[in-house]
């Protein structure tokens, strides 16, 4: 069996590991290999099958769980490979926590959402259910400060905990576009200083996106009395919400009601809020732990022409459903009440990374359409046999408890996962496995990683590149000098057509492509989709404002945009200058450009 010393780390995913994964003791000193981290998360997942199989069979899942892992076909989400057969034992990456309209409850969130942060998970809130700024509160005759003011209690706190001792912790904030403090939310992060542990959305409603088609106004809704007690112009809320996104990235949008037609269980509850990037809408107290196939090792070749290799994909995305199914078993909770919703709903979230680099070997440009036709291929083959191997599982061990009253029941569909394929930026995970991230085109081709890890700086040039400069005969030590500086081909003499074709970047690719292919996948994803909507600087409000509109007509479930440099402090950066001449190229590009 392959091992974990048997396989090629870049130095940047050994830092990776090292800063975020690997054990120390009492004096901060690393007392774990990688290889002794895979082997104690496989032993810890495979004790999941322990109520079905026996203890053969369960060494039988521990050494295809650890080959899973240790070939880099598949990872799950960091608090997994942190915390599995450790003392928190929290296993799940994504949370949503409520927030109810009482100073009880309010704190009763903090508390909760402290608890989940300190073992590695990120907590998603909607607000609104907050009464708003100037609300009479009858207990003291006082007004009420509104949902903005809370927010940053939950900032102050998130700022003073770091997840499992690791790192920063993370919030999704949401407050409907029908709620009366909606302008102070689309704004309050525009002075680059508030809510800097939180992503912000705007939760949009199908009545508010038809009133901005035709151009009217719409209800504010007094969230404790279901009353209208104004008006706004959807156009003016629309406006502030894209010259906001414009300059700081902030609010994004989460279509409230595409999320809920395509709730699995809302008999037991509306979903109005997700995990901090995006890709897990849940309900209150639900979590969600998370796992992604590396698609640059599902290719073969024959004869010279690589393809995707769907057998190897099969298997690989059914023993991945399974590892997530007992992910729930064998993890421990932060609260009771997540713990009865994980274990009623028993979601997992199936995903993938590596998309960049599989269309690059294919010899399919990211900004072709042909790349959108990968992108749906890949996505439904993924779906239906995850859909396959859940049914199996229902088989073996029974349906998720919800499952009665739940949209399957319905369909006549037993199955173990009310959901089971999200897409998720992969930041950390995709330099482990050493490939792109997620389903994001290559953020450039040379260019520096910072604020992570501990305030360390990453430099990275795509090795991928190296092997087709290679291919060409091209002088590489002419050549590299200038990407480095520039971070990508697009102005470098002397590339041929072909290499420039293959590997063009984020900031190179037509928004509306970066639609295109998050809508394929979104097709056949039953979660949602994390991807960013990079733009170049000097992109216009407009174009934010149409890709925005676009999102909803196209049934997406969100969007987040990001405009180069509109922060003051971002994590990618083009060029890496001449302190990378040096550097280990073998690592990936990585275009998480999240805004937490």
């Amino acid at each position: 069996m392959q091992t974990m010393l048997e396989i090629k780390l870049s130095k940047n995913a050994l830092k990776v590991l090292e800063a975020r994964y690997l054990k120390r003791d009492a004096e901060r000193r690393i007392i774990e290999t990688p290889e002794e981290l895979f082997h104690l998360v496989a032993g810890c997942i495979a004790q999941g099958e322990a109520m079905w199989v026996s203890p053969q069979q369960i060494d039988h899942w521990r050494r295809e769980y650890l080959e899973l892992m240790t070939s880099l076909d598949f990872l799950p989400n960091s608090p997994t490979l942190m915390n599995a057969g450790k003392p928190l034992g929290q296993l799940s990456a994504c949370f949503v926590l409520p927030v109810e309209d009482s100073m009880e409850g309010i704190f009763e969130a903090v508390k909760q959402m402290a608890l989940v942060q300190r073992t590695g998970g990120g907590t998603g809130f909607s607000f609104s259910r907050l009464r708003p700024k100037g609300d009479l509160v009858a207990s003291t005759s006082g007004e009420a400060s509104g949902p903005v003011s809370f927010m940053k209690i939950f900032d102050c706190a998130t700022e003073n905990i770091k997840q499992g001792g690791k790192r920063r912790g993370a919030n999704m904030g949401v407050l409907r576009v029908d709620h009366p403090d909606i302008m102070e939310f689309i704004t309050a992060k525009l002075d680059g200083v508030t809510l800097q542990n939180f992503n912000i959305s705007v939760g949009a409603t199908d009545t508010f996106m038809k009133a901005l088609e035709q151009d009217s106004d719409y209800e504010l809704i007094h969230p404790r009395t279901g009353k209208c007690v104004g008006r706004l112009r959807a156009n003016a809320v629309f406006d502030t919400i894209v010259h906001a996104a414009w300059r700081t990235g902030d609010p994004g949008l989460l279509f409230l009601d595409t999320i809920n037609r395509s709730n699995p269980t809302p008999r037991v509850g509306e979903i109005e809020a997700t995990n901090p990037c995006g890709e897990i809408p849940l309900l209150p107290y639900e979590s969600c732990n998370l796992g992604s196939i590396n698609l640059s090792r599902m290719i073969h070749e024959r004869q010279g022409h690589p393809s995707v290799d769907w057998q190897k994909l099969r298997a690989t995305v059914r023993k991945a459903i399974r590892f997530l199914d007992d992910v729930i078993e064998a993890g421990r909770y932060p609260i009771p009440e997540i713990e009865r919703m994980t274990k009623s709903n028993r979601k997992v979230g199936l995903g993938l990374m590596g998309f960049a680099e599989l269309l690059i070997r294919l010899g399919v440009s990211y900004a072709s359409p042909e790349a959108v036709t990968v992108a749906e291929n890949i996505m439904r083959f993924i779906d239906e046999e995850s859909l396959a191997i859940s049914q199996e599982l229902a088989a073996e061990r029974g349906v998720f408890p919800n499952w009665k009253g739940s949209v399957y029941e319905d369909r006549g569909i037993q199955l173990r996962n009310a959901t089971r394929t999200a897409i998720a930026p992969t930041g950390t995970i995709s330099i482990i496995a050493g490939t792109s991230a997620g389903i994001e085109p290559l953020f450039a081709l040379a260019y520096k990683r910072s604020h992570v890890l501990d305030g360390q700086t990453l430099y990275e040039l795509n090795p991928l590149l190296l092997e087709y400069l290679a291919r060409y005969g091209l002088d590489t030590n002419k050549i590299i000098p200038e990407i480095l500086e520039r971070g990508g081909l697009k102005d470098v003499d002397g590339i041929p057509g072909e290499i420039k074709r293959l590997f063009v970047t984020s900031l190179e690719i037509p928004f509306e492509q970066h639609l295109r292919i998050q809508a394929a996948f979104q097709r056949h994803v039953d979660n949602s989709v994390s991807k960013t909507i990079n733009l170049p600087h000097d992109t216009a409000p407009s174009l934010v404002a149409e890709a925005y509109r676009q999102a909803w007509e196209m049934g997406l479930k969100g969007i987040t945009i990001y405009r180069y440099g509109s922060k003051q402090t971002q994590v990618l950066e083009l060029g890496v200058g001449e302190e990378a001449l040096h550097y280990d190229h073998a690592s990936r590009c990585d275009p998480e450009e999240c805004k937490v």
